[in-house]
């Protein structure tokens, strides 16, 4: 499964700091697993788990497959964008095709860098919202006033989810948290919609070694993980979980929708699964871990086999039984 987030905001608010900060974490990713594909303007990165890290072990430390989260570069939206201001059309048509939109928000103050457009969080959101209204209200006319209305598909930008990126200074870094609340307030946000993070700090950091980018960290009082924190939200902002899959092979995490059945899960290791579906094997996370294994928690009556109807949650232990 491919679901994609667009990163829009205004000119100078950080975008490309923050979109280079991605790409070297899927430098990252694909030297591990060559499998991605990449595109210039699309960064393909691996959704921290800390669960695929315990799994890991316990088969001879088999290699670790995660759940994806892929976020496309958008060049930056101005006032007036609904009636072809800027890159207009084209900018509009690219955050069609995405998933979801991530806003990034300038909240930092550096007097070297030109405010282009660019007033306050709260006004900015604003105007980028605003724009993508006037957008879906010009196509929803054009698309009353055709003939084969009914059978066309229409992506408005008002049906798709979105989060909030605050772009904050350096030494804002450490009370992230206090600035989240503030501005989910102010912007009418929803508290896990929002991410304060300084994408300098954060494409900084993915040059460094481990221990060099704790060291730095602990220099301007901050902790490991806002980059990660993003990617999480936005893989929850999609309405996304995993179910996990362990073994001599690979540990790896599958990327479904949530309240999707086991019989459609098993569909997305395999399409020929749903057809053959015959039960799933299903543990409990913690069980599977503290027990060793699927071998121990089939002994201790800790596997569950559960029917083609049964609701997948985040974190299933899964294996499918699957017919000829």
């Amino acid at each position: 499964m491919s679901l994609s987030v667009g990163i829009v905001g205004l000119p100078n608010v950080g975008k490309s700091t923050l979109f280079n900060a991605l790409l070297k974490k899927q430098q990252a990713y694909v030297a591990n697993f060559p499998f991605a594909t990449i595109e210039p303007n699309i960064g393909v990165v691996p959704v921290p788990d800390e669960r695929l890290n315990k799994l890991s072990p316990i088969y001879n430390n088999a290699p670790i497959v995660p759940a994806t989260c892929e976020f496309v570069d958008i060049a930056g939206l101005i006032e007036g964008a609904s009636k072809g201001e800027g890159l207009g059309n084209k900018f509009l048509n690219h955050i069609r095709q995405v998933d979801a939109i991530c806003f990034v928000l300038r909240a930092f103050s550096d007097p070297d860098i030109i405010k282009q457009g660019v007033k306050d969080p709260k006004s900015d959101l604003e105007i980028l919202r605003l724009e993508l209204d006037l957008a879906d209200a010009e196509m929803e006319e054009k698309h009353l006033k055709k003939k084969n209305a009914d059978t066309e598909s229409l992506q408005y930008f008002k049906d798709k989810p979105f989060l909030v990126v605050l772009n904050v200074d350096e030494t804002d870094v450490a009370k992230s948290a206090e600035l989240e609340e503030k501005y989910a307030n102010e912007l009418g946000v929803n508290r896990d919609q929002i991410v304060a993070i300084c994408a300098k700090v954060e494409s900084e950091l993915a040059d460094l070694l481990l221990e060099e980018q704790k060291e730095y960290l602990k220099e301007i009082g901050a902790s490991l993980g806002a980059l990660d924190k993003l990617i999480q939200k936005a893989f929850k902002t999609l309405g996304l979980i995993t179910f996990l899959t362990a073994g001599e092979k690979e540990v790896r995490a599958w990327t479904i929708n949530e309240g999707i059945t086991a019989q459609d899960a098993s569909g997305v290791i395999h399409t020929d699964f749903m057809n053959k579906f015959i039960k799933a094997d299903v543990c409990d996370f913690n069980d599977f871990v503290n027990n060793g294994g699927w071998k121990q928690n089939r002994e201790l009556g800790k596997v569950r086999s559960e029917g083609r109807d049964y609701i997948v949650k985040d974190g299933d232990v899964i294996e499918f039984k699957i017919g000829s």
